[in-house]
C-alpha cells in the first residue's frame, strides 16, 4: 500500500525537469531520519536508498542526498526499514535478508543519469572537492605548460608543440642528433621569449612530468625470469644460470648491458588520466548510466558475463567508476615476413568503460607490455605479465586516490580485468590448456571423441558434436550419414566453473611458470595425465574464479583460417587444399576406392578467372586495402590477406566470385555455411 505521506519520494522532477522543492525538503527529512538512528549506521554513514546504491552502501549525509537527487530513491520504499523504522506488512516492496541481518531491497534496472537535465538547482546541492595533492600537482603542470608558445601564439602551447615534434620524430625514425638540430633552428627562428626546448633532453624532461613512465625490465635471455622486484639484484638466472649482463667496452669503461629487457607501462596512470581528461571523464560512467532495450547487446556490459560479475562483486559495483578491463595479445613481425624473423607480443589493455564508439579506438587501446623477441615466448609468457597482474591485485585489493574533473570530486579507484581475447594457440599461452592433440577442445577437455587419421596423421573431430544433439534426436541413431556404423549415446559435457578448474589444478600440482623446477614438473604432469600445462598466473587476480568467462576467441582470426581453407580447396592450391592424395585415401574407410575429381574445385582457366577478377575490383577508401597487390598469377592463387580483408571477401566477395564456376549445389553450401 502507498503511503500518502510519502508520495513525495517518486516526485522527483519538475515538467520543466527541474527538482521538486518537496523532494528536496522531503531527502533532507530521510537523511535527518536516518543519521537519528545508530544502530543502522556505519559509523557516521548511513545506507544509500537511491536506487544505485539500494540500501547496499554505505554513504556520508553530504554524498547519500547527492545520490538521491540524482538517480531518485529505489522502487516502493515507502517504509525506511533499513534505516530505522518498524516494518508493518502492508507496502508492496519485496525485502531481503543481508549478510548483516538488516533487510534490503533487491537492485533495480540502472536508470539513466538525469544530472545534465535537472540544472543549476541540483548543482547547488552537489559538494565540490578539490583534487587529491598528486592530481593538483598534475593540472598545475598543464596549466603551465598550456602558455602560450610565444607572444602573439595562438596555434599551439609549450605542451603541443613538444608532443607534436616527438610524433614526428618517432613515426620518421628522426636521430637525437638531428632532433637536437631542428629544436635549435626553431629557437632561433621564433621571436625572443619564446619557450621551445633547446635539445632533446629538455624535451623528455617536459613530457615525463606528464606521469606516463615506462620501465625497463632485464629478463633472462631464455625467458626463465625477470630482474624484477626482490631479483632485481640478481647477476645470473635462477632457473638456468645465465648471465644477466653481457660485458661491452666503450669509452674506457665497462658498460652492463643486459642481454634482454621487456618494457612495462604502469596501467595505472592511464586510467587516472581517463578521469582527468573532459573529454573522457564523463563517459567512463557510460557503462553504469545507458539503458539497453531487453534482449539486446550493444555493449559487453549488457552481456550476461558481466551482468553475473555484478551479483558476485556487489562493493566493486556500487561505484560506477570503477573501471572493467580486457586483455588481448598476439604475434607480429615489426621487420614483415621479408625481412629478419623476430617475433615481438604486445599486450593490451582496453577499458569497457567507455561506450562502443569510443573504447575500441586505438587511443584507448593501452599498450601495457612488450614482450621481447625473436622467438615465440610460449608458456612462458606468465613470466612477462607479472607487472601487470601485480598491478591489478593492487587495483582490485586498495584501489588508488584518484580526481573526477567532470564531477569534481575525488574517489578511490578500483579496476577489474574481465577476461582475455587471443586466437587460438594464444589462448593456449594465457589459460594452460593444451590447444594440441585429441584434448584441444576447451569445452570437451577430457570428453572429446577425437580421433587421429591413419594416413593424414592428424587429429580429426569428425563426428564430435552429435553428443550435444537432444538425447532423442534421430541424428544419433544414424550410422550412414557420420561415422560408419556408430551411434552416439553420450550426453554433452558439463561447463566447469572457475572454482572446478582451479581445484582440478591444483589437484594435479601444476606450478606456475614463474616457480622455479616448474618446467620439469609441469612436464611430468602435462599429457600423460590431463591437458593442463601450467597454473596460469592470472589464477593470482582474485576474482578470477568466479569469472563466467575467462577467455575468449578472436573471431576475426577463425574466419582468417576458415576462409582460407575454403578458398585454398576450392582454387585447388597445392600444399593448402584439404583435398589431398592422404585425404582421398580415407574416402576408402568411409565410402569408395575411387578417386574421382571433385566437383568442387576449379580447373586452371577457371583459377585464372577468379584472380583476374580479383584484380580488377575497386572499393571505397578505407574498405578494405589492395587486394590486387594479394594476387599471385604464376600460382593463381591469393596471399597476405589481413583478417579484415577475409572478412570482407568471405562476407561480400565469395558467394560473388564462385557463382558461375561451380555447381549449383556445391556453391550454395558454400555461401550458406
Amino acid at each position: 500500500m502507498v503511503r500518502a505521506d510519502r508520495i513525495w519520494m517518486y516526485n522527483r522532477l519538475t515538467s520543466n525537469g527541474m527538482l521538486n522543492w518537496t523532494f528536496v525538503t522531503g531527502v533532507d527529512e530521510f537523511v535527518s531520519f536516518a543519521a537519528s538512528k545508530p544502530v543502522f549506521m556505519n559509523g557516521e554513514k548511513i545506507r544509500c536508498a537511491c536506487e544505485n546504491c539500494a540500501n547496499r552502501c554505505f554513504q556520508n549525509l553530504d554524498d547519500c542526498k547527492l545520490h538521491l537527487y540524482k538517480y531518485g530513491f529505489i522502487p516502493n520504499y515507502f517504509e525506511w526499514v533499513n534505516h530505522g523504522e518498524p516494518y508493518v506488512g502492508n507496502s508492496s516492496r519485496q525485502v531481503d535478508d543481508d549478510v548483516d541481518g538488516h533487510h534490503h531491497d533487491p537492485i533495480s534496472p540502472f536508470r539513466q543519469c538525469v544530472y545534465d537535465a535537472a540544472g543549476p538547482e541540483l548543482e547547488a546541492h552537489i559538494p565540490e572537492e578539490e583534487p587529491n595533492p598528486e592530481s593538483k600537482k598534475f593540472f598545475a603542470m598543464l596549466s603551465s605548460l598550456d602558455e602560450e608558445l610565444y607572444p602573439g601564439c595562438d596555434n599551439h602551447s609549450v605542451l603541443s608543440m613538444m608532443a607534436r615534434l616527438l610524433n614526428i620524430k618517432s613515426e620518421n625514425h628522426i636521430t637525437e642528433r638531428c632532433f637536437d638540430s631542428i629544436l635549435e633552428l626553431l629557437h632561433e627562428a621564433l621571436p625572443s621569449g619564446n619557450k621551445m626546448a633547446k635539445n632533446f633532453y629538455e624535451t623528455k624532461k617536459l613530457i615525463q612530468g606528464l606521469g606516463l613512465p615506462v620501465e625497463k625490465i632485464d629478463c633472462c635471455v631464455r625467458w626463465c625470469m625477470l630482474y624484477w622486484r626482490v631479483d632485481n639484484a640478481l647477476l645470473n638466472c635462477k632457473v638456468c644460470g645465465h648471465a644477466r649482463y653481457k660485458t661491452r667496452r666503450g669509452s674506457g669503461k665497462h658498460k652492463m648491458i643486459p642481454f634482454r629487457k621487456m618494457f612495462y607501462f604502469p596501467l595505472t596512470p592511464r586510467l587516472r588520466r581517463l578521469y582527468a581528461s573532459r573529454a573522457t571523464a564523463e563517459h567512463m560512467r557510460w557503462h553504469h548510466e545507458h539503458v539497453c532495450d531487453e534482449g539486446t547487446m550493444c555493449h559487453p556490459c549488457d552481456s550476461e558475463a558481466w551482468k553475473h560479475f555484478n551479483i558476485i562483486n556487489e562493493s566493486f559495483v556500487a561505484e560506477s567508476r570503477n573501471v572493467r578491463l580486457g586483455l588481448c595479445t598476439d604475434g607480429f613481425q615489426p621487420f614483415g615476413q621479408s625481412g629478419k624473423q623476430y617475433s615481438s607480443w604486445p599486450i593490451i589493455i582496453t577499458p569497457y568503460n567507455l561506450p562502443p564508439w569510443m573504447c575500441m579506438k586505438d587511443k584507448h587501446m593501452f599498450l601495457t607490455a612488450l614482450v621481447p623477441g625473436p622467438n615465440n615466448p610460449k608458456q612462458n609468457i606468465d613470466v612477462f605479465l607479472q607487472p601487470l597482474i601485480s598491478e591489478l591485485v593492487n587495483l582490485w585489493d586498495y584501489g588508488v586516490d584518484t580526481y573526477d574533473v567532470s564531477l569534481k570530486q575525488n574517489f578511490t579507484l578500483r579496476a577489474v580485468l574481465m577476461w582475455t581475447i587471443s586466437d587460438f594457440p594464444a589462448y593456449s599461452m594465457l589459460s594452460g590448456w593444451s590447444t594440441a592433440g585429441k584434448s584441444a577442445c576447451p569445452y570437451c577437455m577430457e570428453h572429446s571423441n577425437a580421433f587421429s587419421l591413419p594416413n593424414g596423421r592428424k587429429v580429426s573431430w569428425f563426428d564430435n558434436h552429435r553428443k550435444f544433439l537432444p538425447p532423442n534426436h534421430t541424428y544419433r541413431n544414424n550410422k550412414t550419414k557420420f561415422r560408419r556404423n556408430c551411434v552416439e549415446r553420450r550426453h554433452r559435457p558439463l561447463i566447469k566453473t572457475g572454482q572446478e578448474i582451479l581445484s582440478e589444478i591444483e589437484e594435479f600440482g601444476l606450478l606456475k611458470v614463474t616457480e622455479l623446477d616448474s618446467e620439469r614438473v609441469n612436464k611430468q604432469i602435462s599429457g600423460a595425465i590431463c591437458g593442463w600445462k601450467k597454473r596460469s598466473i592470472f589464477w593470482d587476480l582474485p576474482y578470477w574464479k568466479t569469472n563466467m568467462i575467462r577467455h575468449n576467441l578472436d573471431v576475426m582470426h577463425i574466419e582468417k583460417n576458415v576462409f582460407e581453407n575454403v578458398f585454398n580447396t576450392v582454387m585447388n592450391i597445392e600444399g593448402k587444399t584439404k583435398d589431398n592424395a592422404k585425404a582421398r585415401k580415407l574416402l576408402i574407410d568411409y565410402f569408395t576406392k575411387k578417386y574421382p575429381k571433385a566437383c568442387s574445385t576449379l580447373n586452371q582457366n577457371q583459377k585464372k578467372i577468379v584472380c583476374d577478377w580479383v584484380k580488377q575490383l575497386k572499393f571505397p577508401d578505407g574498405y578494405v586495402s589492395n587486394l590486387g597487390r594479394c594476387v599471385d598469377d604464376k600460382k593463381s592463387r591469393l596471399f597476405g590477406m589481413k583478417s579484415h580483408d577475409c572478412h570482407v571477401f568471405m562476407q561480400r566477395l565469395l558467394p560473388i566470385s564462385f557463382r558461375e564456376l561451380l555447381p549449383k549445389n556445391v556453391w550454395e553450401a558454400i555461401i550458406q555455411s
